[in-house]
């Protein structure tokens, strides 16, 4: 399949992730002190069985997946068959030997594409996760549209984004750690690409909170097509999960 053509910040992604998907998974634990695993399990609860995902027939959409490591809970968790969809094809290369390493290659199924045009039909996923994907869009609230647009109605919508510590106490170690401990600690673990990348994370998330804050998100996600949305900080505010459900159920 064919990905449509790329905008500046699709192609941004593509450079900065292209060459980390062996460490990756590692990597993101050790630079945030576990807490990526831990966030991941908070947004996987609003899929877990109880939360109207527990049929092996349902089909829940994984956008930004990675390496696939939300698929893979995902598959474990809920018992769904889960599709995974990212745009770097490099990540996806490691997300398939991790499926297969998992023995889970029956239940999940790993394409390239972008979040902004999937290549799927209105109404074809019974729910849907997407992971630190909003600040490589050009467009947000299109963006969250078209992730609403294949979901049924009823269905869920799960997201995890990094956030900034509204605590302006927190908030200052957040900014020492995020500008200069992240880029050394990336630096000595895992070499330049991600020194580049731990450069990059700080400012990248201030200035899409400043462009986009959590009330601005939440509006978006209601425009977007979703109800009962809700949210929650993780970490003393370097965490931010949220959920809704696809209005019309």
């Amino acid at each position: 399949m064919q990905v449509p053509a790329l905008d500046h910040r699709n192609s941004f992604a593509q450079q900065l992730f292209a060459p980390l998907p062996a460490r990756y998974d590692r990597l993101a634990e050790i630079l945030s002190f576990g807490q990526n695993g831990r966030w991941r399990r908070a947004m996987v609860d609003h899929l877990a069985p109880g939360s109207g995902i527990p049929a092996a027939d349902r089909v829940v959409l994984d956008v930004a997946a990675g390496t696939a490591g939300v698929s893979l809970q995902i598959a474990e968790r809920t018992g769904a068959k889960v599709i995974g969809i990212d745009l770097t094809e490099q990540m996806l290369r490691q997300g398939a030997r991790n499926v297969t390493a998992a023995g889970a290659d029956d239940r999940v199924s790993l394409i390239n594409g972008r979040a902004e045009q999937l290549p799927l039909a209105d109404a074809s996923v019974d729910a849907l996760t997407f992971t630190y994907l909003l600040r490589y869009v050009s467009d947000p609230q299109a963006t969250l549209t078209e992730l609403a647009r294949v979901v049924r109605p009823g269905g869920t919508v799960a997201s995890l984004e990094f956030n900034v510590p509204p605590s302006q106490f927190w908030r200052f170690w957040w900014r020492a750690y995020t500008w200069l401990v992240l880029p050394l600690g990336g630096l000595i673990t895992g070499g330049r690409q991600w020194y580049e990348v731990g450069r990059f994370l700080g400012p990248s998330i201030a200035g899409h909170y400043r462009r986009y804050p959590i009330e601005w998100t939440v509006r978006a996600w209601h425009q977007a097509g979703l109800q009962n949305v809700g949210y929650a900080v993780m970490s003393l505010g370097g965490g931010l999960v949220m959920w809704g459900t696809r209005a019309g159920g």
